[in-house]
């Protein structure tokens, strides 16, 4: 238990350093920006207490928030991706006893059950978070390139990494 809270303090290390420094900076077309931070709050075991996934998103969120100097949207939009983490798995996984691991992969869940639970909360992420940041329908263009855009950014550049960065499944003879 201690390896993993372990893991999980560097990974949170790492994973806010390089938005910070890196993602941040990175806009495409001035609408698209990767919220890859993220990555980290979906990569949580799923046995991890509900007060404690919702303790890890707010404090992600609030880190963010300290960095880029955005008013606590990445706070609130964290906190209630940690809350949705459960009932949208289970959209696509109803089994959770047939988990090997309780850290939602490729591996674990299978490639179309973790794809579809990346994009449905990556999604959810940047319309939480875009809708807090215009406060209004003003320009409803805008802020649907601005979702659309950052949700498939965010989801492609996280899908490469994870895909990547998984571990092999074992080969067989």
């Amino acid at each position: 238990m201690t390896k993993l809270v372990i893991k999980f303090a560097i990974f949170f290390v790492l994973i806010v350093l390089v938005q910070v420094t890196v993602f941040n900076h990175l806009v495409l077309f001035g609408v698209a920006v990767p919220m890859f931070f993220i990555w980290w709050l979906l990569r949580l075991p799923l046995t991890l207490n509900a007060n404690w996934a919702l303790t890890c998103g707010f404090l992600l969120g609030l880190t963010i928030d300290v960095f880029s100097d955005t008013l606590g949207m990445n706070a609130l939009a964290c906190t209630i991706i940690a809350a949705l983490r459960h009932p949208v798995l289970h959209l696509y996984f109803p089994r959770e006893e047939d988990l090997t691991d309780p850290e939602p992969s490729f591996r674990t869940l299978g490639p179309a059950v973790y794809l579809k639970y990346l994009i449905t909360l990556t999604v959810i992420y940047c319309t939480i978070y875009f809708m807090i940041e215009a406060m209004s329908f003003f320009n409803p263009i805008r802020l649907i390139m601005c979702i659309t855009g950052s949700s498939i950014l965010t989801f492609i550049l996280i899908a490469a990494i994870d895909s990547i960065t998984g571990k092999q499944r074992e080969k067989r003879l």
